[in-house]
């Protein structure tokens, strides 16, 4: 009896071991391609883009820029993959002011991948001091209270109009995104919901650009 009890307590502690192991199982990268990649210095830079326009900001031609609109990316001819990574680098000008509500806020900045919301944030390019803050979401999802600024790449651009030629006032982020997708046609589409209601000219007033944007198509096991 005793010897049959020792088999059983033998048995579940190799399935809860077993359940251990099941569990740290980390995904395997089996391969990534870089499928696209467009930093707008070629003059055909905006095919495939609807709702495409270039502009130059610190010597670099760029994509944009936009205030309460939307661009799309169509990527064609993706090779077999399950998982996309997908990068942008963003470029947040002038006076956004984050999770602030009232007149001028919240400024929102959103990203789909076919039809999927994968980011939905706020950015700010506010001073913050003891005294004076304005908050920001990202990196996190909205909601989420950080310091102006949190995650970025760049902090010390001028920025694009109302700012113009004062360092501070464009900030540059890179975000990249995992996200479970197959199939040859992929669409990214970038956009904002800005307010500001006391702003005479509001594209002037905040508005945001890309500089670069990078499609890998991954296998993943």
């Amino acid at each position: 009896m005793q010897f049959i009890s020792s088999k059983i307590i033998v048995f579940f502690a190799c399935v809860f071991l077993l359940s251990l192991t099941s569990s740290c199982h980390e995904d395997q990268l089996m391969d990534e391609v870089l499928v696209y990649e467009n930093d707008f210095s070629a003059p055909a830079s905006l095919s495939g883009i609807e709702n495409g326009k270039l502009m130059v900001f610190e010597e670099d031609t760029v994509l944009g820029n936009y205030n309460n609109e939307e661009v799309s990316v169509a990527v064609n001819g993706m090779p077999g993959h399950n998982t996309v990574r997908v990068v942008i680098e963003l470029l947040v000008h002038d006076s956004w002011d984050g999770n602030n509500t009232g007149v001028s806020g919240p400024d929102y900045w959103f990203m789909e991948v076919s039809g999927v919301q994968i980011l939905n944030t706020t950015f700010s390019n506010s001073p913050c001091v003891s005294s004076y803050c304005l908050f920001q979401s990202y990196p996190d999802p909205y909601g989420r209270h950080n310091d102006p600024k949190t995650g970025a790449l760049e902090t010390d651009l001028p920025g694009l109009c109302q700012y113009a030629d004062t360092p501070n006032w464009t900030t540059k982020y890179r975000i990249s995104k995992l996200v479970s997708h197959n199939g040859p046609t992929l669409t990214i589409t970038c956009g904002d919901q800005l307010l500001q209601e006391n702003a005479p000219d509001p594209i002037c007033d905040e508005s945001w650009s890309i500089s670069k944007i990078e499609v890998s198509a991954l296998t993943v096991k």
